[in-house]
């Protein structure tokens, strides 16, 4: 098959709905749980290992306390002492890698929104023999950094899919809000939209600060009647666009990436067109038990490739269907 027939066929697939399967200290919105409080059934019998999860989660995002809530859960299966840490910097997130390093991890599960800042850091893993797993941002690096699975969306294809289900309702001239400037997965999603509606124009945005998210969407929706959606690459910021909407007294189509219960709520209630979910509570689940497996057996997953969790379009009628997963935290 070749690759443009492959990557329509993934994508048709992606964008099916499913019920199954984006901070200095880095903990979310929540407080921690203790390894073995969430999940049901018996703990694995192997001995007890430990594994840092390392991401670049900024402080508040509610986005991560999913991620965080797979990763738990798989380690309270697998018997395993989990350390979730991160920070949006690259080189602070390179730092806590290097720290759990030299604490003699059993593995390292890491984002690589900003890969080539935790090059040096990760080589010194591989160098120690630790295993290393990659989730949510560097599908496209993760090998040559040293990973051997990641577990995320493909943010090109993700792209993709969000372009063909704007071009299907009609929309010509979206606002992709980017609030990140430089983050490979963001700036890849931007990308796929535009490569499908070509009128696409990206709007960077300060995403630590949301008072300047709204202001400088606001100003764009006034300034450019012509545009007839814009779309928030994290649900945090979505909601914060729904609010320079109101504002700019404007009739843009909102949509959205990502998910929470409260975007949830808006698209069941017509007020978000659509988000397109990459199933964060699979990336921190697979990342922590696909190092158990390694550890367990020796067993690898993906083949060497990467292990999608998306994309995967939620609308109305499937919001409707996943509120009650959404208000458990894991969707």
């Amino acid at each position: 098959m070749g690759m443009t027939t492959w990557r329509k066929a993934a994508l048709a697939l992606a964008i099916v709905p499913t019920l199954g399967l984006a901070a200095c200290s880095g903990q979310g919105g929540r407080e921690p749980v203790a390894s073995g409080a969430e999940g049901g059934g018996q703990v694995a019998s192997t001995d007890r290992i430990k594994i840092a999860v390392i991401t670049h989660a900024p402080p508040g995002d509610t986005f991560w306390d999913i991620i965080r809530k797979g990763a738990e859960e798989a380690a309270a299966k697998d018997n395993v002492e989990l350390q979730y840490l991160g920070d949006p910097d690259g080189g602070r997130q390179s730092q806590l890698i290097e720290q759990a390093v030299d604490q003699g991890v059993d593995g390292i599960a890491v984002t690589l929104a900003k890969p080539d800042a935790m090059a040096g850091a990760l080589k010194k893993a591989t160098d120690a023999g630790i295993p290393i797993v990659s989730l949510n941002a560097g599908e496209d690096r993760f090998k040559d950094l040293g990973a051997f699975a990641h577990f995320g969306s493909d943010e090109q294809l993700a792209g993709e899919a969000a372009g063909e289900k704007l071009k299907s309702e009609g929309i010509k001239k979206p606002i992709c809000v980017i609030q990140d400037q430089g983050h490979v997965g963001l700036e890849a999603r931007c990308a796929g939209v535009k490569k499908v509606v070509p009128a696409t124009e990206v709007l960077y945005v300060q995403g630590t600060d949301m008072t300047q998210v709204e202001s400088t969407s606001t100003a764009k929706l006034q300034a450019d009647a012509e545009a007839d959606a814009i779309i928030g690459l994290g649900a945090p910021i979505t909601m914060t666009l729904l609010k320079a909407k109101a504002t700019a007294n404007s009739e843009v189509n909102v949509v959205s990436f990502d998910m929470n219960p409260q975007l949830v709520t808006e698209i069941q209630e017509g007020n978000v067109l659509f988000t397109v979910d990459q199933q964060p509570w699979l990336q921190g689940y697979m990342a922590v038990d696909s190092l158990w497996q390694n550890h367990r057996g020796g067993f690898t997953i993906g083949g060497g490739q990467a292990t999608l969790t998306g994309p995967t379009i939620v609308d109305k009628e499937v919001a409707d269907r996943i509120s009650t997963f959404a208000q458990e935290g894991i969707r």
